[in-house]
């Protein structure tokens, strides 16, 4: 018998890395009920829009897309320490952004980075060196 082919990766989140300077990543798992894991793991999800939360000392990604499901709050579970260091980037202004959800072949995972946003004369700046690395402009 063969065992089912399980990619890694189940979601990107393009856009964060366009509207913010995304810095320090960290990993971390998720309460979720049976249709949930089967829905992305059949890559029925959309992290396009979605933030994470600081409530009552617990991490929540919100407005996550889950196949015709419309948005849903997710805890997400992270040690205390971990906690109490994104608290800290927060109160400096920083934001929380979704990255991109693991799916692997036993535990799906989110990989959220603390970013700051980008300003939009940033944003062109990154549309012009995109464009030259195509070659575009030459």
């Amino acid at each position: 018998m063969k065992k089912k082919q399980v990619s890694d990766m189940v979601t990107v989140n393009r856009k964060a890395r366009f509207d913010y300077v995304l810095g320090d990543e960290l990993t971390c798992g998720m309460a979720l009920a049976g249709p949930e894991v089967r829905a992305i793991r059949d890559h029925h999800v959309q992290l396009k829009g979605s933030f994470v939360t600081l409530r009552g000392g617990e991490l929540w990604l919100n407005n996550l897309t889950l196949g015709a499901e419309t948005a849903r709050n997710i805890k997400l579970l992270a040690t205390k320490k971990q906690i109490i260091a994104l608290e800290r980037e927060k109160q400096a202004g920083l934001s929380l952004v979704p990255v991109k959800l693991l799916g692997g072949a036993r535990h799906i995972k989110l990989v959220i980075a603390v970013g700051k946003g980008k300003k939009k004369y940033d944003k062109r700046e990154s549309i012009k060196k995109r464009d030259i690395e195509r070659g575009r402009y030459a």
